[in-house]
């Protein structure tokens, strides 16, 4: 009898164990499903992301972790971090970004219905997606310049704009993509007399971002300057009295368009190689790749929609109607070198 309670007491010292352990088998899984997550490194900055990774978390219930910092220390940060990064997700600006990255081998080939349907060929590559398009147009100032006397981009070394051309640094991607497309377009010798000239026709050292341009053109210190669209369609949206001034002075021109167009340039993402939430990465691309958040580039943040039958906020719409160079983006990486000694050897800091 007692051989016989001792075995049964054994059994259900089993039994109670193993519940134990399939309990908590399930609430591990449980605690998992719960905790769906995607980790990215971001250079866009917080107030022009925040609103959609939240739309994407309550859509999918997939929790958005991000940081945020300049494109070239987060690929550097990257680099450091090897497999071990937490990082899912690169966001970044420009397709020199982009491809620089895929370059040091960073990125992972991504194959996706969603994102071929929406994403032209000649934004994206195998691991890299354009996800808003914004173009470097010119700009002058009303009372200076009128629009007959601007036309291309290489018209800007001309001796006639001695002492009036505003323009950021050359160590900004904007510039590099710029002068990538240029090198593209008309050769390693042409460009480079090009950037001798323009450097000869600087209003001032290049300072500043691409708003600091147009606000010392709209106060005078230049006549022209090269920025992005976006940048003025966020003074434009602006309620300050400083930037309402500021563009009531300026006028857009999107040069080139007897030829090749207007440079054109991306912001966009790719999905890491050490990944480690691969799905909610590509699933998360594919949503800022969706209407809705197509919508939001065009509306918050003033910027071209990657989806073409996107409706352009009234701002951007306000921009006009301009040809785009069909420049592939993809080339514009093979230049890198080039476009360094150019800038290097014109004086171009």
């Amino acid at each position: 009898m007692l051989r016989f309670i001792t075995i049964l007491f054994a059994v259900i010292l089993i039994a109670q164990s193993y519940i134990f352990l399939s309990s908590d088998s399930h609430a591990k899984k449980i605690s998992e499903a719960k905790e769906q997550i995607v980790n990215i490194y971001s250079s866009r900055k917080e107030e022009l992301i925040k609103n959609l990774f939240d739309k994407f978390t309550e859509e999918t219930g997939i929790k958005v972790n991000f940081v945020t910092d300049k494109a070239g220390k987060l690929i550097s940060r990257l680099q450091a971090e090897g497999r071990n990064s937490p990082a899912d997700l690169l966001l970044t600006v420009d397709v020199g970004n982009l491809s620089y990255a895929s370059e040091l081998g960073l990125l992972d080939d991504v194959k996706s219905k969603t994102l071929t349907q929406n994403i032209s060929e000649k934004y994206r590559s195998n691991n890299w997606f354009g996800l808003s398009v914004r173009a470097r147009p010119i700009f002058y100032n009303k009372e200076k310049v009128k629009p007959e006397q601007l036309s291309t981009y290489e018209n800007l070394s001309d001796p006639k704009w001695k002492g009036k051309i505003l323009i950021r640094s050359s160590s900004n991607i904007y510039n590099q993509s710029l002068l990538a497309s240029l090198i593209e377009a008309n050769g390693l010798e042409t460009t480079e007399k090009w950037a001798n000239g323009l450097v000869a026709n600087f209003a001032r050292k290049p300072q500043g971002g691409d708003t600091d341009q147009l606000r010392a053109l709209a106060a005078g210190v230049g006549d022209v300057a090269v920025a992005n669209s976006y940048y003025y369609g966020r003074l434009v949206a602006s309620e300050k009295e400083a930037d309402k001034k500021v563009v009531e002075k300026i006028a857009i021109f999107f040069p080139n368009q007897n030829d090749r167009g207007a440079h054109v340039n991306i912001s966009g993402g790719g999905v890491l190689k050490h990944a480690k939430n691969r799905d909610n990465a590509i699933k998360l691309l594919e949503f800022l790749s969706s209407h809705d958040a197509q919508k939001f580039y065009a509306e918050v943040n003033h910027e071209y929609p990657i989806l073409a039958d996107t409706k352009l906020s009234e701002i951007v719409l306000s921009f006009g109607k301009f040809k785009q160079d069909e420049i592939p983006l993809s080339a514009l990486s093979k230049h890198r070198a080039e476009v360094l000694k150019i800038a290097d050897r014109a004086g171009w800091r």
